[in-house]
């Protein structure tokens, strides 16, 4: 195999890698947005199958009440539809989704930068070799 065949498998399989990292870190981000709509957006919670008119309930996060476990004391529904540790699971999964993308990612960009380096330096002393002569 020649150097250039070879350079360029090389830059082939670190741009595979950068779309591996490219991929972990979109999926970071899907979870980061369904941990934000867990906790942001308000929802309906039926009191029973099939109810007509479910409860509506405030986001996690923003609650006009003290804080937004106060309904689990008072025997309301909505405290047990949209839990905490769902919230803070989804956010714990996508911590080491994003730090292995951003790896990946970065591994990539660095080697296939490298290797577009190395080939210009090829370059340059092939001309000033040329240029000598």
């Amino acid at each position: 195999m020649r150097s250039r065949e070879f350079d360029l498998d090389f830059r082939h399989h670190a741009g595979r890698t950068r779309n591996w990292g490219l991929a972990l870190l979109s999926l970071a981000a899907l979870l980061w947005v369904w941990c934000a709509v867990l906790l942001l957006t308000p929802y309906e919670v039926d009191e029973e199958p099939g109810d007509r008119y479910p409860a509506e309930c405030e986001s996690r996060l923003f609650t006009d009440r003290g804080t937004a476990n106060e309904g689990l004391f008072k025997g309301d529904d909505c405290a047990d539809e949209r839990d905490w540790p769902e919230a803070i699971a989804v956010l714990g999964v996508s911590v080491p989704v994003s730090v292995t993308g951003v790896a990946l990612f970065t591994i990539g960009t660095v080697t296939r930068r490298m290797s577009s380096h190395g080939q210009a330096m090829r370059e340059l002393d092939a001309l000033a070799d040329r240029a000598t002569d």
